[in-house]
């Protein structure tokens, strides 16, 4: 059986999906340490001029480590309003944005408290939007090191990920060329319901 642990993360990269996508069982890593600059809080998205990060403040505790499960989103920033902007700006004229537009919605529009709720529901409405149902389980303490499952928790650190992913049509590529391995919302607003059948098809 392929089960593989991996982190939740804001409409997590495409990679991500990939090995979600090919394995039986995916268990969420609950029980790691916050770090920065991961894509724990933050996408990078096909924008009109070039690779865009969308970051989603936090509130930093300022005493030793902090768990990524406690960690709060800093809401006096309104990120949704900037970040649906973004997306609209990126994604309009592509395929299927008004097609799943109304699903990502409630992420632009509800306010969450903790950046691991708010990264969970991003996943569950892209599997549904995906049409794609899978097995998971969650962690209740660390291990640095597994036996028991493929480890896919490195691809949360966007700088690591080495996967290199076959040519998709993306709306400004025409300026900048192929840009690979960005947000799953990238393949989902150019491929629609093929996206589901891309991810099976690519090697991770």
């Amino acid at each position: 059986m392929n089960n593989i642990i991996i982190h939740p993360s804001y409409f997590p990269s495409i990679s991500h999906f990939i090995a979600m996508a090919k394995a039986d069982v995916v268990t969420f890593e609950m029980d790691d340490n916050f770090q920065k600059q991961t894509n724990r809080n933050r996408m990078y998205i096909y924008s009109p001029n070039g690779i865009q990060l969308l970051n989603i403040p936090v509130k930093h505790n300022k005493i030793g480590h902090q768990k990524t499960k406690d960690v709060r989103i800093e809401n006096d920033f309104d990120w949704q309003k900037q970040h649906f902007k973004s997306l609209e700006a990126a994604y309009r004229s592509s395929p299927f944005f008004e097609y799943f537009e109304d699903a990502i919605l409630p992420i632009f529009e509800k306010k969450q408290s903790f950046l691991m709720d708010l990264n969970l529901q991003t996943m569950e409405i892209v599997s549904s939007c995906l049409k794609f149902e899978f097995d998971y389980d969650e962690t209740t303490e660390y291990f640095h090191e597994l036996t028991d499952k493929i480890d896919f928790r490195g691809l949360i650190n966007g700088k690591k990920d080495q996967t290199v992913l076959g040519p998709y049509t993306q709306v400004f590529e025409e300026k900048h060329g192929f840009i690979n391995n960005l947000s799953i919302l990238d393949l989902l607003f150019n491929e629609g319901r093929y996206s589901l059948d891309y991810l099976k098809n690519q090697k991770i």
